[in-house]
């Protein structure tokens, strides 16, 4: 999300560089560059017009910090107003009411409302531990009921069978009697959809929010919708009072325009954001950090965070004291490594949380890397336990073998082993500092990659597999 707008303002403001002060002449062309970036990414006109006054008012207004250059007080003056746009601050999950706390879904049909619902549910069960109890309202939409029990049986989050020939206003009374009656803490509730709005369905998602009268009331749109998606949330928040925004499929969409116009056209916080196609939980929305990811700052608090929630920090520990008594570090701690990175997003991913990720995105071709980490751990997985444990066992016709098994060329399976080779020393020289030292020795993993230059440091390898 937002690669051109980032890759556009970028060069926008790089004209402001070499400015002596800031002067209604020197930025009229800038100002016309971010109105043209912003309108490319499909913001809502009156947002954008809104932005650009706000910005040139503050800036000729604005007294130059002596630690700052005109360009970087421009920048800073660009990023508060991205953020204020985009809602100020998170605006996190309000569940202060008697139990169950009811979630109301509501959107256009294609949206990602159902998928949302699993996705929101695992949110407040994994992150929140909350008991949580997901039910389909929707008895319009040809197995709808059915894609919610499945979501469920994955999850493994509870779901209240519901059925067609039931209306959609006697599934929601059955669901928070069901809710009340078995102490769920949460009731996420899932409605119908239409490819447009219409009086019907407004009427009928009015009736459902009589009866449930939730606490959080969620308008879901797809975020590749552009500014159509702001304009269907106000008809939205006129016919309901919304108290959030989840944007689906955010990483499907290279322009951002959704994430710029909703909170400013509606007045209402996104909330969440939805990532990917995989039911993983829904990442709460931070103006501030897709601010920074927007100017290219990177957004190293969120890496953390997806490090902390997909790391076994266990098994790190485990592997440091393993690698300290010196029985070393072998192919399946390796492979592990390799599974955590999978685990994170990718190199791709990792890389547009990084500062200067644009700069770097234009010189790396991330397919190939993800590619790769998958070819590598089919070879480890073509070794027999033995050899994985003891890699020094690997020469000519065991290397013939592991690539035929995986089905790859024996250069792939040499370049695997140095790879190995160079993170086995970093390893053991980063042992001798501790599991801290150990966190930070990626340099190794990235740079038999196909060279990745001095990104390899930023990149905390740790032990596979979630945290437990």
């Amino acid at each position: 999300m937002f690669d051109n707008l980032t890759a556009r303002l970028n060069r926008t403001l790089k004209n402001l560089s070499g400015q002596g002060r800031i002067t209604e002449e020197n930025i009229k062309d800038t100002l016309r560059e971010v109105r043209t970036a912003l309108l490319e990414a499909d913001v809502a006109l009156p947002v954008v017009k809104t932005f650009v006054n706000r910005i040139k008012e503050q800036a000729l207004g604005q007294e130059v910090a002596l630690s700052l250059t005109p360009g970087q007080e421009f920048i800073k003056i660009v990023y508060a107003q991205l953020v204020e746009t985009m809602g100020g601050g998170n605006a996190a999950v309000n569940l202060a009411c008697q139990p169950p706390a009811v979630i109301l879904l509501a959107g256009l049909q294609g949206a990602g409302k159902t998928t949302s619902a699993a996705k929101l549910a695992l949110y407040l069960r994994d992150r929140l531990k909350k008991k949580v109890l997901m039910v389909s309202a929707d008895t319009y939409r040809p197995a709808a009921i059915e894609q919610l029990a499945a979501l469920g049986r994955e999850t493994k989050i509870d779901v209240l069978p519901s059925s067609t020939d039931q209306k959609p206003q006697d599934i929601a009374k059955a669901a928070l009697d069901h809710a009340r009656r078995y102490a769920y803490e949460v009731l996420i509730v899932d409605t119908a959809g239409r490819l447009a709005v219409d009086e019907e369905m407004m009427t009928e998602v009015q009736d459902l929010h009589q009866i449930l009268n939730p606490i959080e009331t969620y308008f879901v749109v797809d975020a590749m919708t552009g500014q159509d998606a702001a304009n269907t949330a106000k008809a939205f928040a006129e016919a309901l009072p919304l108290t959030g925004v989840i944007l689906t499929k955010a990483d499907g969409d290279a322009r951002g325009g959704a994430a710029l116009s909703v909170r400013e056209i509606t007045g209402k916080p996104i909330k969440f954001i939805g990532l990917g196609e995989k039911i993983t939980p829904l990442e709460p929305f931070y103006p501030e950090r897709i601010a920074s990811r927007i100017l290219d700052m990177g957004d190293l608090l969120s890496l953390i965070e997806k490090l902390e929630t997909t790391a076994d920090v266990e098994k790190a520990q485990k592997l440091a004291k393993k690698i300290k008594e010196g029985e070393g570090f072998d192919l399946e701690d390796f492979r592990d490594q390799l599974r955590t990175m999978q685990e994170m997003g990718g190199l791709a991913g990792m890389l547009k949380m990084l500062p200067g990720a644009q700069g770097m995105s234009d010189k790396i071709d991330t397919a190939k890397p993800e590619q790769q980490l998958k070819r590598f751990e089919a070879i480890i997985n073509s070794m027999t336990p033995k050899e994985r444990r003891h890699p020094a066992l690997i020469k000519g016709t065991r290397k013939k073998r592991i690539a035929a098994g995986a089905g790859v060329q024996l250069y792939d399976v040499n370049q695997l082993l140095k790879m190995y080779d160079t993170l086995s020393h970093a390893m053991k020289k980063a042992s001798r500092g501790g599991v801290r030292k150990m966190m930070g020795m990626a340099r190794g993993l990235m740079g038999g990659m196909g060279g990745f230059g001095g990104m390899g440091g930023m990149l905390p390898p740790m032990g596979g597999g979630r945290r437990r």
